[in-house]
């Protein structure tokens, strides 16, 4: 039984609440000349697509932003006491110059992501674990899990000051903050092991972000650490992560899923598919597209577009009949609970929505 992670196992993305939460800790192991070189990694020179601008309309290039984040990151290391300065964390937060990294650094992912595609964007935001070992990684993402998981799912709006506007201008973000446990899964996980089927978790999340809450006893799932897959980095001697995707590793995104599954986890249970697997978005189209050996496929419905809601479709319309191939599981999103029906709640409304043409 293989299973997605982020916002199927758990609700929310952890690599993403893991992004952020570095952010707002300055958890880095990085110089500022070693920031500059890893912020531009695998990213193409020049503008991002059209709709990426900032709040003047302007659009925006890669050069532009990467030399205000260096300058707001250069300032932050030599100020803040984790790093190379004398300053707490909480004088740090209230600084103009934190304000305008935290929410340049979020726009510049989203730019990269909607510009480029997860191939380049998610082992992107990887990258800043650099210079950290497994241990440390491990560590830090154990407290943003226990952080993302005591705040209230809310939706966040910041805009970053006006008085540090300087290439790029001044830009806004929006990101939902909070993450919530999914027990029914983890139920069907432990439900499955019983019977002596075994489970995995094939994740487009840092593995080691992932595995932190997958296999520790304190969330519950309890999945062995090396039943988890997700996005790996390259180690250097010092068993410290570089900024480098992980070579002849499969990317564990859309194909590179059913890749894995088949090279990682297949090929000792005879080359068959499994019996079983959840998804919830594009990222697991492959899984619900390749593997035609599965006999159910859980859909957590948040209303995906793309190829995933073609998949959603097949559910919609095997719904009442006997021995459906797809399902679908609704959420609450403002609760981040399961909810009893194929349908979904949105964050921020009231309203039970099936499908995402729904929505238009």
């Amino acid at each position: 039984m293989p299973s997605d992670w982020d916002d199927t196992s758990i609700i929310n993305d952890v690599t993403d609440k893991f992004f952020i939460y570095q952010i707002d800790q300055l958890a880095y192991k990085l110089t500022p000349s070693e920031f500059a070189k890893v912020i531009k990694l695998t990213v193409p020179n020049g503008p991002f697509s059209r709709e990426i601008k900032n709040n003047s309309g302007n659009q925006i290039t890669l050069e532009k932003v990467t030399k205000d984040l260096n300058r707001d990151y250069k300032y932050l290391y030599n100020h803040y006491s984790g790093l190379r300065g004398n300053q707490p964390l909480e004088k740090i937060h209230q600084t103009k110059e934190f304000k305008d990294f935290k929410i340049k650094l979020y726009f510049l992912y989203k730019a990269i992501n909607e510009t480029y595609g997860a191939e380049v964007a998610y082992p992107w935001e990887i990258f800043f674990v650099a210079n950290m070992t497994q241990s440390e990684v491990s560590k830090l993402a154990i407290n943003s899990h226990r952080h993302s998981l005591q705040v209230g799912i809310t939706d966040v709006n910041l805009t970053s000051p006006v008085s540090m506007k300087g290439d790029t201008g001044v830009v806004s973000i929006s990101y939902t903050d909070g993450m919530r446990l999914a027990p029914e899964i983890s139920n069907l996980m432990h439900t499955f092991k019983s019977k002596k089927i075994d489970v995995y978790v094939v994740s487009a999340g840092f593995e080691p972000v992932v595995e932190a809450i997958a296999s520790s006893p304190e969330f519950g799932y309890n999945i062995p650490k090396n039943h988890v897959f997700g996005l790996r980095l390259e180690k250097n001697d010092h068993k410290q992560f570089e900024p480098l995707y992980k070579k002849d590793y499969p990317f564990t995104y859309r194909e590179g899923k059913p890749e894995l599954i088949r090279s990682k986890i297949a090929i000792k249970k005879g080359g068959k598919d499994p019996i079983f697997i959840a998804g919830d978005s594009n990222s697991d189209y492959g899984n619900f597209s390749e593997l035609n050996g599965i006999k159910l496929g859980l859909i957590v419905n948040h209303l995906s577009s793309g190829d995933f809601d073609k998949v959603s479709k097949k559910a919609v319309e095997q719904m009442g009949k006997a021995n459906p191939k797809f399902v679908l599981q609704g959420v609450n999103e403002n609760t981040g609970l399961w909810i009893p029906t194929e349908s979904t709640i949105e964050l921020g409304t009231n309203k039970e929505v099936l499908i995402n043409q729904e929505l238009k």
